[in-house]
């Protein structure tokens, strides 16, 4: 061989070499990451096919009994302690400031929570007597794979609210450590940060996000525990903050003396857009009621529990609100709505006493905000994660996704690049409420409360509620038709453009427009073209099949299914 040939042959040998050492190189790398996802893999997901593993994990299948430990006064507490948090404090400003008097507004209040309180409630029926959270029950109205849709909107609009809900216990934080530190402290810590928030409010920020972590941690039938130690100590800051402010001021001040400047419709509607304040600051939470109702003790648990503590709850902490307002114009001769403002404003007298009452009143604020940002939010993404990703998302996780997406999305900035954010989250609420009224016309019309569990969890035609190919196409079409009355309106409440009148008139009620829209709209199409598991053949029969399910045996049931459909796949 000459020497030209044995210098091509070794070349030739090289390259071979460096191409096995690449592949090798290649499967190792893939070989670790499936290592990785293995690891991430939830136990009992191991063997599931891929339609499979978007139905069923721990947190998405029944609750078993062991784990249904709400009882009723677990809901009491849950919506006492919900109640009191800074949005609910500020409730009342909206129809104050347009000309209301406070007894006026007092109502308004009172009527919109008792109306939130019913939504609820039936809401809450199908998890409290199916055991089944929000993402499993949608699947009966929107369909197996459309049932993702609905809960999309919530994940995405929950982290949103982690973040908004962590800036305002974040100020709590802040009035803590001034409480402690000094008054001044923010001028003294250095600013390292540009844009919309400095160091010292993102120290605030980061600890009071911090503090939430152990609470995500916590399961979402044992985290009843944290809501009556809110329910406790929050009420107890909240009547402290008024005495004390009624006594510095030495009386309640000039909004509790002031009748309303309007009368005719002008009244009526700025009565009818403050009643609706409360339902758009609550419907995210009528929307994923079965996540908390499915862990009910007792069929009824979460039904007397819920209607009437809801109302009762959230008017007296607007009440408090009201109050200590109207104390602060006499202080300040400013009419604070924000209740942190007041507490910043009592630091101005740096005595002992001031510094404790505050330190002690935000420390109860800050309980209330970490309450509500768990309830509301950072458990509702979990549990609705994990029917996106059950083979990997469980609440836990979800829960934890929520908080760095709450962190991520810079909320600080949000808040203060636009004061209209707020209201475009409020806004949503005209989406949220065309989901309810899907879900509300399938299972107390169509289904008159007849669900079949089993099928919940079925992603091929031998389940009623697969519609076509797994989508309800009615429900779609119900849901674009409740948000089509409002949309104008909603664009309106945005600002970006000027609406008639008329519109934002139907927008002042949006919930019950939406909700009454969607529902009549999926009771006709579903009239015209019937579904598959109706347990009449008539819509409008007055019959009633709901039935507190027996789920202690499903999971075997699952699995059972879940080998034949595998074996039966081998064999094809």
């Amino acid at each position: 061989m000459s020497k030209k040939e044995e210098e091509l042959k070794q070349i030739s040998l090289d390259n071979e070499s460096q191409s096995a050492g690449s592949v090798e190189d290649q499967t190792g790398a893939v070989g670790k990451l499936k290592k990785f996802f293995k690891w991430l893999e939830l136990d009992g997901t191991q063997n599931f096919t891929l339609s499979q593993l978007f139905l069923y994990n721990y947190d998405l299948k029944p609750i078993e009994e062991k784990r249904r430990t709400w009882k009723w006064w677990n809901f009491v507490t849950f919506w006492i302690a919900d109640s009191f948090n800074i949005n609910t404090w500020q409730i009342a400003a909206t129809g104050v400031q347009a000309g209301l008097s406070w007894w006026a507004t007092w109502i308004t209040v009172w009527l919109g929570y008792s109306f939130c309180g019913c939504f609820v409630t039936l809401a809450a029926r199908y998890g409290a007597y199916n055991h089944v959270s929000f993402p499993v029950a949608t699947r009966s109205s929107w369909g197996i794979w459309g049932s993702l849709w609905p809960v999309i909107n919530r994940v995405v609009m929950a982290c949103i609210w982690f973040g908004v809900q962590s800036v305002l216990g974040g100020q709590c934080v802040a009035l803590m450590l001034r409480s402690i530190f000094g008054n001044d402290l923010e001028t003294r810590i250095p600013n390292h940060l540009s844009g919309n928030t400095s160091s010292f409010q993102m120290l605030s920020f980061f600890l009071f996000w911090l503090f939430q972590l152990p609470a995500i941690y916590m399961r979402p039938h044992t985290v009843r525990h944290l809501f009556t130690i809110k329910a406790i100590a929050c009420p107890i800051a909240g009547i402290a903050f008024l005495i004390w402010t009624l006594v510095k001021a030495d009386g309640g001040g000039p909004v509790i003396h002031q009748g309303s400047s309007l009368s005719g419709s002008a009244f009526g509607w700025a009565f009818v857009n403050s009643m609706m304040n409360s339902l758009a600051n609550f419907a995210t939470l009528i929307v994923n009621a079965p996540d908390f109702s499915r862990m009910s003790h007792k069929p009824n648990s979460a039904i007397w529990s819920q209607l009437l503590t809801i109302p009762l709850g959230f008017s007296i902490t607007s009440l408090i609100g009201i109050l200590v307002s109207s104390a602060s114009t006499i202080l300040y001769g400013e009419t604070y709505w924000d209740p942190l403002e007041v507490l910043g404003r009592f630091l101005d007298n740096y005595s002992r006493g001031a510094r404790g009452g505050v330190f002690l009143i935000s420390f109860g604020f800050a309980i209330a905000q970490l309450g509500t940002n768990i309830s509301a939010n950072s458990l509702s993404a979990g549990t609705d994660m994990t029917a996106l990703l059950p083979k990997y998302i469980n609440i836990r996780r979800g829960g934890f996704i929520c908080a760095i997406i709450g962190y991520a999305i810079c909320p600080w900035n949000l808040l203060s690049s636009s004061n209209m954010f707020t209201t475009y989250l409020s806004a949503y609420a005209v989406f949220l409420s065309s989901i309810a009224g899907v879900y509300f016309c399938d299972y107390y019309i169509i289904r008159k409360g007849f669900i079949i569990l089993e099928d919940l969890y079925t992603a091929n035609s031998s389940s009623v509620y697969y519609y076509t190919a797994g989508f309800n196409w009615r429900a779609l079409v119900a849901y674009i038709c409740g948000i089509a009355p409002n949309i104008v309106g909603f664009v309106g409440a945005t600002e970006t453009h000027k609406v008639p009148d008329g519109a934002t008139k139907v927008y002042y009620l949006s919930f019950f427009t939406g909700y009454a829209a969607s529902s009549s709209v999926l009771f006709l199409l579903t009239a015209l073209f019937p579904v598959k598991g109706m347990p009449t053949e008539k819509l409008v029969d007055k019959v009633w099949f709901e039935e507190w399910k027996d789920v202690e045996s499903f999971d075997d049931f699952f699995h059972s299914r879940l080998h034949t459909a595998n074996v039966v796949e081998e064999e094809a």
